[in-house]
Parts: structure tokens; C-alpha cells; sequence
């Protein structure tokens, strides 16, 4: 729940400031280079970005999951490469030292998290692994007071920048029993780095593999310090990683709508603005009808998250709804754009490209409909 609406506010008008006038401005120049402006980075951190999430006892905003939401469809307007970097600082890379971490690791990484000093990166997905995370193949065997890791993991966001990895690594027999949760800093002996992915779109998000060659860390490592909690540590924190991905694609709807709307009030066919056209309204009212739909579950399962319930199936069918829902969105904004909208000059273009991945990456629409039927079933 909202704990202070003032301050709230006030948060959100800079957040929205920001984007506008710091973000919106540099988009095609990220898509040209590939790459985040540092200085946007540092302008990050100096607003608290990288600690939306993070409790105020680490220097962290601390904010509920109904006020993360809220700032997430301000940064959702935007470019999502924005996004990204700061989204495992606030998502799974933080949050399972949150939940599940030491009381040493906590004071460790927290705070340095929470100024964006540090740039925390999630290793799950491997070459052969994707949605059946509990079969990941890395390993790790323990030696002394050390753990030696031995795999790849595949497509990892903030790689060629993070300074500390969240690996998913094997300590026992097969399925998720066997899995435990690593904190690898980047500098650690046997780490190294794949060349950049070349992706479809979300240009500036630099992904690419994590190579462990006899990767040596020390036993303190363990998140939590026990081994096999990993994948439950995982699922523990998966809620509030689908909200906010949720929100974020709202946010990107949001930008479309308007983009469709002021392109269609300036587009003059057959005599008239195009948005004066029965079919161009048709277009328009369907979109701006399920951005609305989204917004409002995304922020009533936030309450609920906040209220202590049981969110799971909430929570997926958020992520469902709306990574869908935006890319019908982005869909009817190129066809509103007409040929301009397959340009690279207009911004639908590049979401077209960019909102594809919300469908696929933080468990894909097929997993969220298992986990929803799932839950309907235990119901």
C-alpha cells in the first residue's frame, strides 16, 4: 500500500520528468550506438533508480510493490533499454539477498546495489535451459572453503557491465532440489564473457554468455549460505519481478497510444486527419481500452502483493495480459502509422521490435498459462 502520497507524487513527477526531457531525447541515439550514455546512467543513480526496491535500512527507496508499479509506468514510456539497467538491481539479482541472503551478504551488496554502484546481473537461462530452469546444467563442486563452477548461461542481461552475478548453479542431483543460488563477482578467477548478443530489438541492452571455466568462489558465496535453496529462493521473488515487468509494458502501451494519437490528429487522408476516420477510432479505442485493463490489474495485484496475499496466479496472469496486450498495441500503432510506422525515423518502429521480448523473457506467456492453470487447479 501507498504509504505517504506526497512523496509518491513527488517521485513520480521526477521520474516523469525525466524520462520526458533526459531519456525520450536519447532513444534513436541509443539504437544507433547500442549502448546507455553513461552520463543517463550516472543521472540514475543520483535519483535512487537502482534502489527502487531495495530496503532504506540499505540505502534503498524501499519502496511497496504498489509504489514500484506506479514508478514503472513512468519508465516504461520509454526506450526499455532505459529500463533494464536498473532492473536487476531491483529485480531477482537483489531481491534474493532480500529474501533469502545472510545477514553478511545483505550488508555487503545492498547498499552498493542500492547506489548503483555496484550492477547486479541474474544468470539462469543456459544454452540447453530456458523455461525448465530446474534443469540447469551448471555446476558446482564444493572444494575446501571454495565452490569450482563449471557451464554457460545464455542471453544474460547487464553481462558485459555487471560487476556481480546471481548464477543458478547445481550442488546436487537432478531438479530444482539440486540448485543453489551464487553471488559471483565479475573479477572472480575463471569468469569470462561471450562476445554482445545481436538482437531484434531493445538496442542498448547489452546481453550476451557467461562463461564459468573453473570459476573459483568462496563458500560464502551461497546465497543464504545453505545449499538447494536456489530455485525455491527463485520462485520466492518472481512475483513482484512479474509485476514490475507488467507495469513496464503498460507504460510502453501508454507511449504507443499517444504516439498513435498524435500522428492520426496530423495525418491528413481523403480530406480529413486520419483520426477522424470510424476504423483509425476503431484501432485507438482498442488500445487505449486494454492499456487501461492492464493498468488496473497490474496495480490491484500490487495491493494485494502488499496486503500479504497469495498472488501467484495474479501475478502471471498480469504478465500474461500485458507483455501480450502491449505487443497487440505496438501492432496497431504500425498500422496506424502506415508506412511511417516501418520507418526508423518514428519511435513505434523500434517498440514494435522492443516490446517483442516481454512475451518471452521472466517466463514466457506459455509458462505463465501453465502457472495459472496450475493454480486454478489447487484452487
Amino acid at each position: 500500500m501507498i504509504r505517504d502520497r506526497d512523496l509518491l507524487d513527488a517521485l513520480k513527477e521526477t521520474v516523469h520528468r525525466f524520462v520526458c526531457e533526459r531519456l525520450m531525447p536519447a532513444e534513436a541515439r541509443v539504437e544507433e550506438e547500442n549502448a546507455i550514455p553513461a552520463d543517463l546512467v550516472d543521472e540514475m543513480r543520483q535519483l535512487g533508480l537502482f534502489g527502487m526496491s531495495i530496503p532504506e535500512d540499505f540505502g534503498g527507496l524501499g519502496l511497496t510493490m504498489e509504489e514500484e508499479v506506479i514508478i514503472a509506468f513512468e519508465l516504461g514510456y520509454t526506450s526499455p533499454a532505459f529500463r533494464s539497467v536498473i532492473g536487476t538491481n531491483n529485480g531477482i539479482g537483489c531481491q534474493g539477498i532480500i529474501v533469502d541472503g545472510t545477514a553478511e551478504q545483505k550488508r555487503y551488496w545492498l547498499p552498493r546495489m542500492a547506489t548503483g554502484e555496484v550492477i547486479g546481473s541474474f544468470a539462469l537461462t543456459e544454452p540447453d535451459v530456458g523455461s525448465d530452469a530446474g534443469s540447469v546444467r551448471t555446476t558446482a563442486v564444493r572444494d575446501g572453503d571454495h565452490y569450482i563452477l563449471n557451464g554457460t548461461k545464455r542471453y544474460i542481461t547487464n553481462a558485459p557491465v555487471a560487476d556481480v552475478f546471481t548464477v543458478m548453479a547445481r550442488t546436487g542431483g537432478p531438479g530444482p532440489a539440486g540448485v543453489t543460488a551464487f553471488l559471483v563477482p565479475r573479477d572472480s578467477s575463471g569468469l569470462g564473457f561471450g562476445a554482445i548478443d545481436k538482437k531484434m530489438g531493445q538496442r542498448g541492452t547489452r546481453t550476451c554468455d557467461v562463461i564459468f571455466d573453473n570459476c573459483r568462489v568462496s563458500a560464502d558465496s551461497v546465497i543464504g549460505g545453505v545449499e538447494g535453496q536456489g530455485f525455491k529462493t527463485a520462485m520466492k521473488v518472481l512475483n513482484r519481478g512479474r509485476l514490475h515487468i507488467s507495469a513496464v509494458c503498460v507504460g510502453a502501451a501508454q507511449r504507443l497510444c499517444d504516439e498513435s494519437v498524435n500522428f492520426s490528429r496530423n495525418r491528413v487522408q481523403f480530406g480529413k486527419p486520419i483520426s477522424e476516420h470510424q476504423l483509425i477510432q476503431a484501432m485507438l479505442a482498442d488500445s487505449a481500452t486494454e492499456t487501461f485493463a492492464g493498468r488496473s490489474m497490474v496495480l490491484e495485484a500490487a495491493r494485494r502483493f502488499d496486503e500479504g496475499e497469495r498472488i501467484i496466479q495474479e501475478a502471471a496472469s498480469c504478465k500474461l495480459f500485458c507483455s501480450e496486450m502491449v505487443g497487440r498495441v505496438a501492432d496497431r500503432a504500425v498500422q496506424i502509422h502506415g508506412g511511417a510506422g516501418y520507418m526508423q525515423e518514428y519511435p513505434v518502429e523500434h517498440f514494435y521490435r522492443d516490446v517483442r521480448l516481454f512475451r518471452l523473457y521472466e517466463g514466457t506467456s506459455q509458462i505463465q498459462q501453465i502457472i495459472i492453470a496450475r493454480e486454478m487447479m489447487n484452487a
